[in-house]
Parts: C-alpha cells; structure tokens; sequence
C-alpha cells in the first residue's frame, strides 16, 4: 500500500513538472519580438522628425532596444545614397521603413514595393507623384502624414499680401524637377491672378543655377520684383539655397515669405509650416497600428497642422506694420 502510494505520488510530481515546463515555454514563445524600424532622413533639417516618432513609439510602449530597434540613416538630398540605404533595409528584412521627405519616401516605396515591408512617409507631398492612391485609402504596403504643400504655399502668399500689400511682383525661385513643385504653382497662379498680382517664375536645376539667376537680376538696372516667396521644394529650404535668396534680399531690401521655422529665424518675415517633431509623432501613431497587424494601404493618411512664426523684428526694419488679424493668428512672435 505504501509503495503504491509512493507511486502515485512519483506520478503526480512528474505530471506537475510537465505542466510547469509547458508553462515556460509557452510564456517563451510569447516574449515580445524585437521589430526592427529602418529610417531614412533624405534631409538634414528634417531629421528631427525620427525624434517625435521615437519619443512617441516610447509613450506607446516600444522601448528601444527591448522590443524596438531603429536604423536611423541620413542621405542629405543624396538619391544614390537612399536608394543604398533603402535597399540595405530591404536586404535585413526590417519589419517597417520610416522615410521622409517627399523624393525619399517615393524611393523607399517603389524599392520596398513587392517585399511585404510596409512603408510609413513624413513631410511628403503626395501630389505630382504615384506616392497614394487617396488620402483614405492609400493603397498598396504604404501610408504616412503628408506635407500640405500647395495649401501652405498658397497661405503663405496670402500672408505676403497681408504684411505686404502694396506688392505687385513675387519672385518664385525653384527647383523644377521637385515633384511637389507643379501642384504649388497651380494653387499660387489662381490666388495671384485673383489678387492681381504678377508671379515671376524662376525654374532652376540647382543652387549654382539659382546662383546665377539672382546675379543676373542683381546686375539687372531693375531687380523686376517686390518681394520673395519660399517655394516649397529642398533647394529655396536648404541653408545653402535659403542663404542665396537672403543675401539677394537683403541687398536690395526685399521682404521674404518663409518656408520652414528656420527661415523665419535668418530673415524671412514668417514661417508657415507643421512641426517637425509633430509629424513624427503622428506617424508613430500609424506605425503602431502596422506593426500590431493592420495592413498600411488601409490607413488613411495623416495631414498635420501649420504654424505660423512671425518674425516681428525683421518685419519692422522693412519699414512694415503686422495686421491685428495676423498677429492674433501666430503662434510665435520673434522680437
């Protein structure tokens, strides 16, 4: 009888060790895989974009280097280098691409395009390429938060008419092979056609061309032009192309309509633009739907909100006064 009961009790000591050892390795099996996230900065003053999407992924739950890694990679306007870039990603197989601006994100989705890697987009214009199907349904492996471009560009001629009223030519210096480029320039020709006034083109191929365009105005007996209007393209918002068009300006006293919030800061009389760390927080937003399962091309796409910064002292050494309207409408005022 007692080796019976020793028995029984050998039985139910093996069986509860069975049951325990089913336990780990069930609990193993469900530890949280690492996802891996390239991302590709195709410009140097939006690389803090990857700041907001990994501050917000943190407040998500994906602590990096937990269950979160990120290959963070800056191309700097280099189309060689991104498509490196993109294709390296592609060839370690990473659970999701994360690239901005516009031209990196068209690179990244036709290069991940076939690959099951779904690709998230920041600051990309999604006009004048074949980025989305639609706002609501993108389509495809990839979704994103869109750059407004011809909505900011055409609010920000209305700010030039606002500050500048008495103006009646704009110079539009840009970069014709931008794809944003064409949607801007059809929204500004019906807003300065309503406003009467005249938009004088300067389509370049690169800063060199931008150069010499301004020279051969600076040289000119009349500049033709009462004031400047960022474009929204990498060329007018890289500090090389920027500072070209702020020394031109300068020099002859012409007011600037900015671009990006460092434009505002070295001389243009405000910026009209979505946060950078904003936008990638809200990409982070979409990426954290992806990675739990749902398919890209089914999330609608993020357009962020702009804010404008007026550059108070710069408007006043022009000689110009800020409408009340637009004053209570900044969201900074630099003095």
């Amino acid at each position: 009888m007692k080796i019976c009961k020793k028995i029984k009790f050998l039985q139910i000591v093996s069986l509860t060790m069975l049951i325990m050892s089913c336990i780990f390795l069930t609990n193993c099996s469900k530890r949280p895989k690492i996802c891996h996230v390239g991302i590709v900065s195709g410009a140097e003053p939006f690389a803090n974009i990857a700041d907001g999407l990994k501050t917000k992924m943190a407040e998500l739950g994906y602590i990096e280097g937990k269950n979160i890694v990120y290959d963070f990679q800056k191309v700097n306007a280099n189309p060689e280098e991104e498509k490196r870039v993109v294709k390296e990603f592609v060839k370690d197989k990473v659970d999701l691409i994360f690239a901005f601006p516009t031209e990196t994100a068209v690179t990244a989705k036709a290069i991940a395009e076939g690959t099951n890697i779904p690709v998230v987009f920041a600051m990309a214009g999604i006009e004048g390429n074949n980025l989305i199907n639609t706002v609501r349904q993108p389509g495809g492996n990839i979704t994103g938060v869109r750059f407004p471009g011809p909505e900011l560009t055409v609010k920000r001629f209305e700010f030039l008419c606002e500050l500048v009223p008495q103006t009646k030519r704009v110079l539009l210096a840009y970069d014709r092979n931008y794809p944003n480029a064409s949607s801007a320039l059809e929204g500004l020709h019906s807003a300065a056609s309503a406003a009467n006034i005249t938009l004088v083109e300067e389509p370049v191929n690169n800063l060199d061309e931008l150069r010499a365009a301004l020279k051969k105005r600076d040289e000119a007996n009349d500049i033709g032009i009462d004031a400047i209007l960022i474009m929204p393209d990498i060329l007018n918002n890289s500090p090389d192309g920027f500072g070209a068009i702020h020394d031109f300006a300068a020099k002859h006293k012409i007011p600037i309509g900015g671009g990006m919030d460092f434009t505002a800061d070295l001389g243009a009389m405000f910026s009209f633009v979505p946060d950078n760390v904003e936008q990638g927080k809200l990409a982070a937003s979409l990426v954290d739907k992806i990675l739990k399962g749902m398919p890209a091309g089914t999330i609608p796409v993020v357009t962020p909100e702009a804010h404008l910064r007026l550059n108070y002292k710069v408007i006043q050494e022009l000689g110009l006064n800020v409408p009340e309207g637009l004053l209570s409408k900044a969201d900074e005022i630099i003095r």
